[in-house]
């Protein structure tokens, strides 16, 4: 049975990846400081084949410990929030997030030298492709455009440096993933969370889906969209992108490449807000927006090429976006009345 190391687990991403690993029969140590939402729990904290660590990342002493008999390190462990967020921790995504991967990378050093850890698998983000100019984004072409110029993308790309830097000098093998726009339950008020106003709704820094959903369940009408609603992305489901990452842990082709995981479906803000008008509403009368000032990072396109990781790691993300929202709106309606989110 291998066992791995996931860094950040009580995260957003982190708890899909954990319960998604531990379905398909692996040991976890899982390794978080709560520093994002506090204490919470997680539908798979008593399994047998799980071990939680609160430990700070930016400790190399603490991630070493963790890795422990450990074959594999899934390194997702970071500063992550919505658009908002670039802008009121500039400094700290970067800084922070700087100092983890260091001390990450240099406990997996360590363990590779002893011998038992066989590979680092490195989660980067769609925002290494900020400046691009071309779409669908591919594999590599976060090195064939300006680097990005949110310091949270200019740090993940620093992530996918140490990667390979790490190979270069120490041949210590690594995957790198980039997910897209990740959807699904479990994403909450964070402890830094400065609350923003968007008409007479107050929002935490958070993502656009559960941010829409809040104002359309708290009845905004007209509802509130950053720019004209025409910014491109493509959704995908956390469970999706947990069998993404999971499916390259031991896959012999996986080693030292880089992959997109999402779907390849494109959707706009304002497509966005409607589908979750209607879930909610059950129709789109009286439906209307008003636009506010975008902020400085929004990227207008998103659009990831998938074929890499279909090709060779079998991945596709199968659920819809509409799938996606009869799981979140009813989370979201329930967090919002245990002030949650």
């Amino acid at each position: 049975m291998n066992k791995v190391l996931v860094t950040g687990s009580a995260g957003f991403i982190g708890g899909y990846v954990v319960a998604e690993l531990l379905a398909n029969g692996f040991q976890v140590v899982g390794l978080d400081n709560f520093s994002k939402y506090g204490g919470v729990t997680r539908s798979f904290d008593q399994d047998k084949n799980y071990e939680f660590i609160k430990g700070d990342a930016r400790d190399p002493e603490t991630v070493y410990k963790a890795l422990e008999n450990c074959d594999h390190l899934i390194a997702g462990a970071a500063m992550i929030g919505g658009i908002s967020y670039f802008h009121t921790f500039a400094y700290d995504l970067l800084a922070t997030n700087e100092r983890i991967i260091a001390a990450t990378c240099d406990a997996a050093l360590q363990r590779f030298q002893e011998g038992s850890l066989k590979k680092v698998t490195y989660l980067s983000s769609s925002m290494v492709f900020e400046s691009t100019t071309t779409w669908p984004s591919k594999e590599g072409d976060e090195l064939k455009f300006p680097p990005p110029i949110s310091s949270y993308g200019f740090q993940k790309l620093s992530v996918e440096f140490f990667a390979r830097a790490l190979w270069d000098q120490f041949q210590v093998p690594y995957t790198i993933l980039r997910p897209f726009n990740c959807v699904g339950i479990g994403e909450q008020k964070a402890l830094t969370d400065i609350e923003i106003s968007s008409g007479n709704i107050k929002l935490a820094m958070s993502h656009v889906v559960p941010d829409l959903v809040k104002k359309i369940l708290k009845g905004q009408k007209p509802l509130r969209i950053l720019g004209d609603g025409s910014q491109i992305r493509c959704y995908t489901f956390g469970g999706d992108l947990a069998r993404g990452i999971v499916s390259s842990l031991a896959n012999p082709k996986a080693i030292n490449q880089d992959f997109n995981l999402s779907t390849k479906e494109t959707t706009t803000v304002l497509e966005l807000a409607k589908l979750i008008w209607q879930e909610v509403y059950g129709s789109l009368d009286e439906f209307s927006i008003e636009s506010e000032k975008p902020f400085k990072y929004d990227v207008q396109k998103r659009i990831p090429d998938v074929a890499k990781a279909q090709e060779i790691l079998g991945f596709q993300a199968s659920t819809s976006l509409v799938g996606m929202l009869r799981e979140v709106i009813p989370w979201i309606k329930e967090a919002i009345k245990n002030n949650l989110i």
